[in-house]
């Protein structure tokens, strides 16, 4: 067992952990850059989102003021469209773009894109998965046996759940952006220069969804290497 400690495997959840940080440094950067740059309009995150949900025949979402920095989301169980502490009531282009961002994310909803339906389904077994897939890996490294084998490759099944539910975001999150950027060009909500500071705002966000997704395929590639010791044992 002692090769497990120094696994060069390890080398991959490095390189993941790393590729996860710089993308989130970027993200930080590029909104904290466009914080500053008061839109035009003088909109605030709150006022847009109203607005681009109106104009998109959707009335039964309500826009909520949530604590934090960038934990703005879109939630379809309850319609509720939270805006955090930086977007809610700033009226800066980086606010506007990701407020136009979220209601990319109720108009799927309200149109059905199915991408967004797939990952709704996957969540319970992506959290199942995730849950319960180290566990079981961990026990199998333990054990001997077809046994061990077994719980591994269990272990990495579900693993895989929470690396699909990653994958299907990418679509998600894209064309949520595309929305917003399309929005926010026909209805003048902002000027040319203002759309092309939203387009690197919502370019950095994309990066940390990308990173996230490379992160944990890298974590399943070392989980199959491993697996695949086990089974040459």
């Amino acid at each position: 067992m002692f090769y497990y400690y120094f696994d060069p495997t390890y080398m991959l959840v490095v390189i993941g952990v790393v590729i996860c940080m710089i993308a989130s440094a970027r993200v930080n950067s590029v909104f904290s850059t466009y914080s500053r740059m008061r839109s035009h309009s003088g909109m605030t995150g709150k006022e847009a989102a109203e607005r681009i949900l109106r104009k998109n025949g959707i009335y039964d979402v309500r826009v909520i003021h949530i604590p934090g920095n960038l934990t703005d989301h879109y939630d379809p169980r309850n319609k509720t469209l939270g805006l955090s502490d930086t977007v809610y009531n700033s009226s800066s282009v980086a606010a506007v773009g990701v407020a136009a961002h979220e209601c990319g994310h109720a108009v799927q909803h309200s149109v059905g894109y199915a991408p967004l339906s797939i990952r709704g389904a996957l969540v319970p077994v992506a959290n199942f998965g995730s849950a319960l897939s180290w566990p079981l890996i961990i026990i199998g490294l333990f054990m001997g046996g077809q046994m061990s084998s077994l719980l591994i490759n269990l272990g990495i099944l579900l693993f895989s759940a929470a690396v699909l539910f990653q994958i299907v975001t990418l679509p998600v999150e894209f064309n949520a952006s595309r929305r917003a950027v399309r929005v926010l060009e026909t209805s003048g909500m902002l000027c040319p220069d203002e759309i092309g500071a939203v387009k690197k705002v919502l370019g950095a966000a994309a990066l940390t969804y990308v990173a996230s997704a490379a992160s944990m395929i890298l974590q399943l590639l070392r989980l199959m290497i491993i697996g695949g010791r086990r089974d040459d044992d």
